[in-house]
């Protein structure tokens, strides 16, 4: 298994998946919360690759034609 830190994962959500997630963000959910799910090493937090792509299909919505689908 892979882990990433926030820094690593802001760059695979926005570079790797096109979903722009800054450093501060995910920081920001790690606070309130309903980002994904992390881990913590130490003093530091580290996510997998799985645990981005989940939280980013559970953000999703299924395909639409139109605005009126998504009610």
């Amino acid at each position: 298994m892979f882990y990433l830190t926030k820094k690593q994962a802001s760059e695979y959500l926005t570079n790797g998946l096109g979903l722009p997630i800054s450093e501060k963000t995910l920081s920001k959910y790690i606070t309130i919360g309903g980002g994904p799910t992390f881990r913590k090493f130490g003093r530091r937090v580290v996510y997998t690759v799985d645990d981005l792509t989940n939280w980013v299909q559970s953000k999703l919505s299924e395909p639409v034609t139109n605005s009126s689908q998504l009610r």
